[in-house]
Formats: structure tokens, C-alpha cells, sequence
């Protein structure tokens, strides 16, 4: 069995590559990938990808590498503007693409010690698209408040985004 460095969930080892600078163990980023494989395989699971991504991303931040700080830092701005502002998609993708110009501007986080109650695990349960959802927002919710040490900055850095978008 092996247990996932940053969310938890103990899952059995699979002797597999990690991912290249995002923290967990093989066998969490193995799951990932299955929820992943279910989304690409339905519009219905597809609709809260974006969600997925950013929570899994902000849950198993990595170590301080130049790529680790910007996707810990892009991911929660992602899910800041997904779920307190409720920004349209194209509007979350349009900022996202403008923070990864501004990456080396970017600063590393520490990472809280309890990233989230929900992991993939719970996400992979899931019977149907309804519950996938559910779950998923549940998740994303949840590592969004678990980052709440960092949240002012966050917003900030959103904020002066958007406010260049504009």
C-alpha cells in the first residue's frame, strides 16, 4: 500500500512514475488519471474538467520548483474565480493564460498541512455524471478552503488579472 505524501488516500503501490513536479504518490496520480479518462469520455463528465484539474493540482502542490509555484498559484486562482466568483470558463481560461506570462512574478505557497477533506479517491466513486459533479465541486471546494492561509493573496492576485483583462 502507499500513501499519498499530500491528500492522503492510501491506494496500492504501483511502482510508477510520479508526476514530474507535482507532489503525491504514483498510484494517486494513477487515479487521476482514471477520472480524467472518464471526463474525455463524456460531455456530461466533461463540464466540471476545469474544476477537477484545479482541485487535483492545488491538493498535490509539489516541492518550490519554478512550475510547482506557478501551478499551485494558477490552480487556486482558477478555483477562486470558479467557485466564490463564478466566472465564466472562458473568462477563468483568459486569466489562467495571463498568469502563465506574469510566472516568474509568481511566489511560492506553503502548502497548509491538511489540503482537503475530499481526495480523487472520493471523485472516482462517483455512479453517475450527476454525482461526478456534485463531488467534484465538493472537492474543489474543499481544497479551496483548506488553502484559506493564502486566500487574501490569491484574490489579489486575481483581482489585478482581471483588472488588466479588462
Amino acid at each position: 500500500m502507499e500513501t499519498c505524501p499530500d491528500c492522503g488516500v492510501v491506494l496500492p503501490g504501483l511502482g510508477a512514475e510520479r508526476h514530474a513536479y507535482m507532489g503525491g504518490s504514483a498510484s494517486c496520480w494513477a487515479l487521476y488519471g482514471q477520472v480524467l479518462e472518464r471526463e474525455y469520455s463524456s460531455p456530461a463528465y466533461m463540464k466540471v474538467h476545469r474544476t477537477t484539474v484545479d482541485a487535483y493540482a492545488a491538493q498535490h502542490p509539489g516541492l518550490p520548483d519554478p512550475r510547482a509555484i506557478q501551478s499551485v498559484n494558477v490552480h487556486l486562482v482558477a478555483l477562486f474565480l470558479t467557485l466564490d466568483r463564478k466566472a465564466h470558463p472562458d473568462f477563468v481560461r483568459r486569466v489562467l493564460s495571463r498568469l502563465a506570462r506574469d510566472k516568474g512574478t509568481l511566489k511560492w505557497l506553503s502548502p497548509p498541512a491538511h489540503l482537503g477533506e475530499i481526495t480523487v479517491a472520493d471523485v472516482i466513486e462517483a455512479t453517475d455524471a450527476d454525482a461526478h459533479h456534485h463531488l467534484v465541486m465538493q472537492w474543489g471546494g474543499a481544497v479551496w478552503r483548506a488553502w484559506s492561509p493564502h486566500h487574501a493573496g490569491i484574490i489579489a492576485l486575481a483581482e489585478r488579472v482581471s483588472r488588466d483583462l479588462s
